[in-house]
């Protein structure tokens, strides 16, 4: 029989050696992810970037041969990430900047990721029109630190954070979630630095990410037509990637020439918008004459109510209130409306909306449209990337287009006062899909059928959730300008006249005026006498009110190519606040024809019915109050067709299919759409 006092003795050993091991491993693995704090905005770094010309500044206010006196529209994307965004290459993207502007232009891609095996023959891609113009936005969050992780030479290669971001050391998971802890392993740190990667101030990947930002301004000037015939515009940005409690806060950081900060801000050193906008305003606006910028929200439907909530309603002086409200409405003239993670236009079952339901709200939702929700109502949330917690009014353009009339009467200033466009937000450098039909993915992971139609993702850390079967392929910016020019582009985005589809190139006009009743929709003069009578998408409308109200008119054509769909109706969308500080909507039905019969077949995707190549009207509010100001945006709808992943699963065998093809939850069709920027009316 032992002893045992020698067996107890053996057991103490065992534990204090266990004991030990623990403490060096968390020693360790302290070390091993020591954060930087970062310095923010007002540093001495921050505060001496300066303002440089991407090689020769040959695009400040350029003439082109093509000239549209009464505008012309031009479609773009101004949301592009490629593998110098940390969450993109995490996903496995290999595509580079040139190869996204590459792209853009018509060329056929290979959609190759870094797991492919050798000799693996990579699904091919392209579009089917070229774009106009395009903006490349990686993440200014962890630029350097990319790079570094995967630079051999670099003092950060072999620390464990580089080598989980790899993939080189690989947790115990199933494959599908490999990416996810790649993507986990660098956003652990939050607004932090990893100190292996930055170094024990964080310089290096400051340093870094200037270097990645200069590389990305070189190629931006190099895909630029910089000819007078203006083919395709290049616009240099980025993206500022704000998170709190898990509540999204984005934006997309748009420059109006060559002429541009040579480091990028990021969550990081500006962690609250205001700060972003102010940066960009000392550094660019005010400190540089020839640069100029603008930042663009996305993804408001993530917000938690924290996107568009009233300055009016927070804890500030009035005097800072009325400050940031100012800085907000020079900075932020748009929004992105919609892209791959969801629709921000509106939603049904907000009990704090007044007004019939939209059933055209239900479009493209992260969150179930049958889902009960809770009404943030006058506060805000937590959750809302991780598709929890409570709904906000203050989550869609909609709503906080009556937000900003609230808050014009009780500031003196509109800092909602939003231009419309969409995006894709693609993390694999396709900057758009041409049609559902060919949708491939969004994030490189869900590249093939299966992948976008089985699963559920989410992200560790509270940083996100979702199923890619409910995200879709995404929109394009529409923007009316005289000229395909960098300067002529941003001056539009400026004024706002712009629009966003949700993929078509349909072109939605809208204008108001007091006295445009004898406008005629056959005159070939139209837009010239619109034009002059009225103010187009984007505008206030100023003058003398008349009883009856102001006249609209509508114009929109469907999208050229022989493949798209033919348009069914325009509405008009009216947000508004009452006495009582309550926000209204209503929808009204002016062009078109709502009841046309047309439908779509589900196991073909054949449609069928008919429909309008155009349609145009002019319409008065029956319901106008000259003492109430109210916001009013178009939307054009075409005829039903096949949702994305319903001509996906049609690809699949019966007995293949995943759940999500008969889940009567998941939408088989849809009815594309274009939004136009609104027009404001205040009273006198």
């Amino acid at each position: 029989m032992p002893n045992i006092k020698s067996v107890f003795k053996c057991l103490l050993w065992a534990l204090s050696l266990l004991l030990f091991t623990v403490v060096v491993a968390g020693l360790w693995l302290r070390q091993e992810f020591a954060r930087v704090q970062s310095a923010g905005a007002n540093s001495a770094y921050w505060q001496s970037v300066p303002v440089v010309a991407a090689g020769k500044d040959v695009n400040i206010d350029k003439e082109c041969l093509q000239q549209y006196p009464q505008k012309r529209a031009f479609f773009g994307a101004l949301h592009v990430h490629t593998a110098a965004s940390y969450d993109a290459t995490a996903f496995g993207t290999m595509t580079t900047v040139d190869d996204a502007y590459r792209f853009a232009r018509g060329e056929t891609l290979p959609l190759r990721l870094r797991t492919d095996p050798e000799g693996f023959d990579a699904p091919l891609i392209s579009i089917n029109a070229p774009l106009d113009f395009m903006a490349v936005t990686d993440h200014a969050e962890s630029l350097g630190e990319v790079q570094l992780c995967y630079a051999p030479a670099s003092q950060a290669y072999g620390a464990l954070v580089c080598r989980l971001y790899r993939g080189d050391l690989q947790l115990p998971a199933g494959d599908d979630m490999q990416a996810i802890l790649r993507l986990a392993s660098l956003a652990i740190f939050g607004k932090d630095r990893s100190q292996k990667v930055c170094g024990k101030d964080g310089t290096l990947c400051l340093q870094q990410a200037a270097q990645v930002w200069l590389e990305n301004q070189r190629s931006t000037e190099q895909w630029q037509d910089h000819s007078s015939r203006c083919n395709f515009s290049t616009l240099h940005a980025y993206e500022y990637t704000l998170a709190e409690d898990s509540s999204n806060l984005h934006r997309n950081v748009i420059f109006r020439s060559s002429r541009v900060p040579q480091a990028v801000i990021s969550a990081k050193d500006a962690p609250e918008p205001e700060q972003l906008w102010g940066w960009l305003n000392r550094t660019c606006i005010e400190g540089d004459t020839d640069c100029d910028v603008l930042a663009i929200p996305h993804n408001s439907n993530w917000s938690s109510g924290r996107m568009w909530y009233p300055y009016s309603n927070r804890d500030l002086p009035t005097k800072t209130r009325v400050e940031h409200a100012q800085l907000r409405a020079r900075l932020e003239p748009l929004a992105e409306i919609l892209q791959t993670k969801g629709d921000s236009e509106c939603r049904n079952g907000i009990a704090s909306v007044m007004g019939a339901a939209d059933e055209f709200c239900d479009f493209e939702k992260l969150r179930s449209p049958a889902e009960s929700i809770e009404d943030c109502d006058e506060t805000i949330g937590s959750g809302g990337m991780m598709l929890r917690g409570c709904t906000s009014r203050y989550n869609f353009v909609r709503y906080a287009l009556a937000a900003g009339l609230k808050e014009r009467a009780a500031l003196g200033v509109n800092p909602f006062k939003l231009g419309i466009v969409a995006a894709t937000d693609t993390h694999n450098g396709i900057a758009a899909a041409d049609s559902e039909e060919f949708y491939q993915g969004s994030h490189g992971i869900d590249r093939n059928v299966l992948s976008r139609l089985e699963g559920h993702t989410e992200v560790p850390g509270d940083i996100g959730a979702g199923s890619p079967v409910r995200y879709n392929p995404g929109g394009l910016a529409g923007i009316y300008a005289q000229q395909n020019s960098r300067e002529a582009l941003f001056d539009s985005m400026r004024n706002r006249e712009t629009f966003g589809t949700s993929g078509p190139k349909i072109t939605p006009r809208f204008f108001a005026g007091w006295g445009m009743d004898e406008l005629d929709c056959d005159d070939p003069a139209l837009l010239q006498k619109a034009y002059q009578q009225g103010v187009p998408m984007g505008s206030t409308l100023t003058g003398e009110p008349q009883t009856a109200g102001p006249v609209f008119l509508v114009t929109a054509n469907r999208d050229g190519r022989d493949s798209a769909n033919l348009l069914q109706r325009i509405q008009i969308i009216k947000s508004w606040v009452d006495a009582d500080g309550k926000t209204h909507q209503a929808i009204y039905n002016v062009a078109g024809d709502p009841k046309n019969g047309a439908s779509v077949d589900s196991d073909s995707c054949v449609t069928r019915g008919s429909g309008f190549n155009q349609l145009c009207a002019t319409w008065r509010d029956p319901g106008f109050d000259p003492d109430t100001a109210a916001a009013y945006y178009s939307r054009t709808l075409e005829n039903p067709s096949c949702r994305w992943s319903q001509w996906d699963c049609n690809r699949l065998p019966p007995e293949e299919r995943p759940a999500s093809c008969n889940n009567p939850d998941i939408p088989w069709k849809i009815q594309e759409r274009a939004w136009t920027s609104p027009i404001w009316y205040y009273p006198k």
